[in-house]
């Protein structure tokens, strides 16, 4: 993915390197494992593990000259920023865009405390991404998904819920959700995280239009969706699958997902909700 020497997004809260208390945990889903890990060994709870009070939150620090992943981040983000404002522009609509948070360990939000464990995360309440970076170490050596691209879809599959605020789903959800028992609850919020995978292939999609993307990086994001899959991180924490238990979808579900979107990409090939041909 060609990101060096392009502008990035200015739209970047930098919270790391301010203090919190507890552990702080490896990011995204890998984090979680290793959170399992450590109750396993010791016998302890794993919340003991997580920080469960607020960071201590002064301001953001100076960027340094030298901080390759910062400069990644920002140049995805702004190249959300293009791609989803001129589709958003295309129906006389104005793009608001979201700002990304990075943070160490864990961090305030207006959705409550964010912990790395929890992996990236978007908070509805006030349209941020949340972001520690080291999820990005968990993705490439932990599940053995490597590449800028697959470290892009990340960032893009969140900014896909915000995607989903903009357009008023992620409200509607909330309120089906009330409504619904935890199955019910957890079947939509798997079509939820599916429809975000396919805006990130929209995403993706324009992004080799623009002559962005490498050979290959089409594949890396297809590797990252397929690494994450619930299944899969079931079976690697639990040794078992519990399909009724999915919040964000099946490895090949995903894969699927994601597809569509860096084939077609059209946002109206992505709606999850309608379309269960790929679940």
């Amino acid at each position: 993915m060609k990101w060096e020497g392009r502008e990035g997004s200015t739209n970047i809260e930098d919270r790391r390197g301010i203090g919190g208390r507890g552990i702080a945990v490896g990011g995204g889903v890998g984090g979680l494992l290793l959170v399992l890990l450590m109750s396993a060994l010791t016998g302890r709870n794993p919340t003991d593990f997580i920080s469960t009070s607020a960071p201590e939150e002064t301001g953001a620090r100076s960027v340094p000259e030298n901080d390759p992943q910062y400069k990644f981040v920002s140049v995805v983000l702004k190249d959300t920023e293009d791609v989803w404002g001129q589709l958003f522009a295309k129906s006389n609509q104005r793009y608001e865009a979201p700002a990304l948070v990075l943070f160490d360990g864990a961090t305030e939000s207006a959705c409550g405390l964010g912990q790395s464990a929890m992996g990236p995360f978007y908070c509805p309440e006030d349209r941020k991404v949340y972001l520690d970076l080291s999820f990005f170490r968990e993705l490439d050596e932990r599940f053995g998904a490597p590449g800028d691209f697959a470290r892009a879809y990340v960032v893009a599959h969140e900014v896909g819920h915000h995607i989903q605020t903009l357009t008023g789903l992620s409200a509607r959800l909330q309120s089906a959700r009330e409504q619904a028992g935890r199955r019910g609850a957890n079947a939509l919020s798997v079509r939820q995280e599916l429809q975000a995978d396919c805006y990130a292939g929209v995403f993706g999609h324009y992004e080799g239009t623009r002559g962005v993307l490498d050979p290959g990086d089409a594949e890396e994001g297809l590797m990252a969706a397929a690494a994450i899959g619930d299944d899969r991180l079931q079976r690697q924490s639990q040794g078992r699958v519990v399909p009724e238990s999915f919040t964000h979808g099946s490895s090949a579900e995903r894969v699927a997902w994601l597809k569509r979107g860096l084939e077609s990409g059209r946002v109206e090939a992505c709606n999850t909700f309608e379309d269960s041909g790929s679940r």
